[in-house]
């Protein structure tokens, strides 16, 4: 069995901007501070919810640095490092874990695709290059390419290709089967929490989690304890709000979700915009449905 690096909810926070676009690097202190106080299990910086692909390399390597010195390792914290350039991810998640991240995400290639005997050069050049923990994230919907099964049993045989974000739920149990305890499995969709830790996985990365950390975190927790009719319970509660919170592309939604809460975390950056006036207020009316004071 593969050490875990972490078990629960994984927050895929977002990137808080100033006026100007620059990164607000006090707000995100403040997020981080607030993550880890309401019981994050791990922090996930720089992957699609942060908008890391509007950023060059010195402003992403900037934030890792930043999260990492300010996390202090009072969680794990997991550096999105993916590209669809092999060797431009191999940098990335080489000076990750230089600044200190715990873990990488690496996202399959985009744009260019490959075939899945070119996943396994890819994830394998990438797990070659660092002394750490690999997350192979596959998430179809936006690369228009999947991880098959029998690609990610062979990813698994190299030691530190830990763990799978996985969007793609209908392929998890040929997963679990072929990769047993060789692969940890994270779901990569938070209306489907309970789905992935019923077939054997530990946790999530979550993009629910900006606003309810503590909740997200106690999903999972219940339903790791042998609590799973709690655990469904609170799902089932949320899935109104999860469905509002990818009403546009994320992390439109969850960013205006931050706002609405007081965060002050500013607005995405081009090509990403701000939320239709219908969709905000669909927004603020499923925060408030649920229970939030907005």
């Amino acid at each position: 069995m593969k050490e875990k690096i972490f078990t629960g909810s994984g927050v895929a926070l977002i990137t808080p901007f100033t006026e100007n676009r620059g990164v607000d690097y006090t707000k995100l202190g403040e997020m981080i501070d607030f993550q880890i106080a309401e019981g994050t299990d791990a922090i996930v910086i720089c992957a699609t919810t942060g908008e890391a692909s509007t950023m060059p390399d010195s402003e992403h390597l900037s934030v890792i640095e930043f999260t990492t010195d300010k996390v202090a390792k009072r969680v794990p914290v997991i550096a999105g490092a993916g590209s669809n350039d092999t060797y431009h991810a191999v940098e990335l998640s080489k000076q990750s874990i230089a600044l200190g991240a715990d873990a990488i995400l690496s996202v399959t290639p985009y744009y260019n695709k490959t075939t899945q005997k070119g996943l396994i050069a890819h994830f394998s050049a990438i797990a070659d290059s660092i002394d750490a923990p690999v997350i192979v994230y596959n998430v179809p919907s936006r690369t228009n390419l999947n991880i098959d099964p029998s690609t990610l049993e062979e990813l698994c045989k190299i030691p530190n290709i830990n763990a799978i974000k996985e969007c793609n739920l209908l392929q998890v149990p040929e997963i679990k089967a072929r990769c047993g305890d060789e692969l940890n499995l994270y779901s990569g969709e938070d209306g489907q929490i309970c789905f992935m830790l019923s077939a054997g996985g530990i946790g999530v990365i979550s993009v629910m989690a900006n606003i309810l950390p503590k909740y997200t975190h106690e999903i999972a927790a219940k339903f790791l304890a042998g609590d799973q009719k709690g655990s469904w319970d609170m799902q089932i509660k949320a899935i109104d709000l999860i469905k509002t919170l990818f009403c546009e592309v994320n992390p439109m939604p969850v960013k205006e979700a931050c706002n609405l809460l007081g965060m002050d975390v500013g607005i995405c950056r081009l090509p990403l915009v701000t939320l239709t006036a219908a969709n905000r207020e669909r927004l603020r009316n499923a925060m408030i449905d649920f229970g939030l004071k907005v």
